[in-house]
């Protein structure tokens, strides 16, 4: 039999159709991959086997009676652990949740899964309430690489990317507030989109407010489409959610009638940006990444669309910077705001600085933040008025050393310091997809990423989509750990 754990939904689907295996196979492959890898990048903070297998085998007796529930019927399918998942333990990275609960709810997306007849097999890590863009936490340590497990996932949804990069589940539900499953995706080489705010419903409202958003995480743009029409759909426990997604994303991404096989993206006007507006303080662009940027531009051309350098208006970059961090750990302060004594001190140090810092600003400082949110965001939607797609990089550099915050010597002080291409989008709500596109000289994964106008997240998907067809370069799936530990890129597992 095929490895399933390498198979897409749309391969899963037809194996489950035609008998070859039925979701009971798959799950039991996919749980014991999950085993494996955790023991060497630290991806899961609960695999659910008892609570699998039952949705599996109910899976299995639908596709066998030809009444599977869609095309997502039986497929596995990850949660990060931000958000909540009923009658199992939601603990966000801290050891201030109490993990006797009760949790008797879904978060909306997870709901829209289950209803969808995803298998639900575990609960990946995050940083303590998903503060950072590194994975690690006090209770549940740091999250590895998978290419080199020396070196971070990336976060806060790295235990989501290290996962699907091995094979541990196709699919993968991750948060993303300032980068947070465009990051990982980028250092683990899987793509991930962050939709347009509103798109997908969350429940309980985030603390970080319409920063944050829930986005697909998964090795094809295929199935992030899929999943994306499954998580979309509204809820009413949402009152800012935009209400009933388009026809379809995964019908999306047949290019347009007009255009030929050779060029489906003739028309398509996009602008390449090196650097967005400058790095700020934080590290330059490296040259594996730049190439990468000039290579996918290069593909694009190729595709038929129209291609020219230009920088959108998202500078100053100390003031965009000020602005996020102003809102973020304001944020994070009223996250923790209930938390005191002894188990504040058992949170993240770092987490607990930004707290502090947030708790400082006024109300004043608050809005102050927001009129920089509101003109960046009228800027952009002027900027799109000329150019459809925004092509950047998703970092200036690749998987650093793990268990840091910011990379060692930069002499940075925070994550937001090296993530400055990611956490622009989350101001301005505009979708923003991470696509894999090679590596550097260490073998590290590089993303470029696409953004587009809000509510365009379609136009995203079909132009990943449409490059990863063509050959976007990735690389292949990272070996996996042997039985005694051993083996894997360089001797790092």
């Amino acid at each position: 039999m095929t490895d399933p754990t390498s198979l897409d939904t749309a391969g899963l689907t037809a194996g489950y159709a035609a008998g070859d295996f039925t979701p009971v196979d798959v799950t039991l492959a996919v749980l014991e991959r999950a085993a494996a890898i955790d023991a060497v990048v630290n991806a899961f903070v609960l695999l659910d086997a008892d609570g699998a297998l039952v949705a599996a085998e109910e899976s299995a007796a639908r596709w066998a009676a030809g009444s599977p529930l869609g095309p997502l019927d039986g497929v596995p399918a990850s949660v990060k652990d931000i958000l909540l998942q009923r009658g199992r333990p939601t603990l966000r990275g801290s050891a201030a949740v109490e993990p006797t609960g009760p949790f008797t709810e879904d978060a909306p997306s997870v709901a829209r899964l289950r209803e969808a007849g995803c298998v639900l097999f575990g609960k990946t890590t995050t940083p303590e309430f998903g503060w950072k863009g590194v994975t690690d936490c006090p209770p549940h340590g740091a999250t590895g690489n998978p290419y080199a497990p020396d070196r971070t996932a990336g976060g806060s949804s790295g235990g989501a990317a290290a996962a699907v990069a091995f094979g541990a589940g196709p699919l993968a539900l991750g948060t993303d507030g300032g980068g947070s499953v465009r990051i990982p995706a980028a250092f683990c080489g899987i793509f991930a989109l962050k939709p347009t705010y509103g798109r997908v419903p969350l429940y309980p409202a985030s603390a970080f407010g319409t920063l944050a958003h829930v986005g697909p995480m998964t090795r094809t743009v295929a199935d992030s489409a899929a999943l994306l029409d499954a998580i979309g759909r509204p809820d009413t426990r949402d009152w800012s959610h935009l209400g009933p997604p388009p026809a379809g994303y995964r019908a999306a991404l047949a290019p347009p009638a007009d255009t030929t096989v050779s060029r489906p993206l003739a028309g398509l006007r996009v602008a390449v940006s090196p650097a967005l507006a400058g790095s700020g303080d934080g590290p330059p662009v490296a040259p594996a990444v730049a190439a990468a940027v000039r290579g996918a531009a290069d593909l694009l051309a190729e595709l038929g669309a129209d291609v020219e350098e230009a920088d959108p208006p998202v500078g100053p970059v100390e003031e965009v910077l000020a602005a996020f961090e102003t809102l973020w750990f304001s944020g994070a302060a009223r996250a923790t705001g209930s938390i005191r004594g002894t188990a504040r001190e058992r949170m993240d140090p770092g987490l607990r600085e930004i707290c502090a810092e947030g708790a400082r600003y006024s109300a004043l400082d608050y809005l102050a933040a927001v009129d920089v949110r509101m003109a960046l965001g009228r800027e952009m939607g002027r900027f799109h008025e000329r150019y459809d797609v925004l092509l950047c990089p998703t970092l200036p550099i690749t998987a650093f050393g793990l268990g840091r915050e910011v990379p060692e010597g930069s002499g940075l002080r925070r994550w937001t310091e090296w993530t400055p291409f990611t956490y622009p989008f989350n101001m301005t709500q505009q979708p923003a997809a991470s696509l894999p596109f090679g590596a550097d000289d260490e073998g590290l994964p590089i993303g470029v990423q696409l953004v587009a106008a809000r509510h365009e997240d379609a136009l995203v998907l079909r132009t990943a989509h449409a490059m990863e067809l063509a050959g976007a370069p990735r690389l292949p799936p990272p070996p996996l750990p042997t039985a005694d530990g051993t083996g894997g890129p360089a001797g790092r597992f």
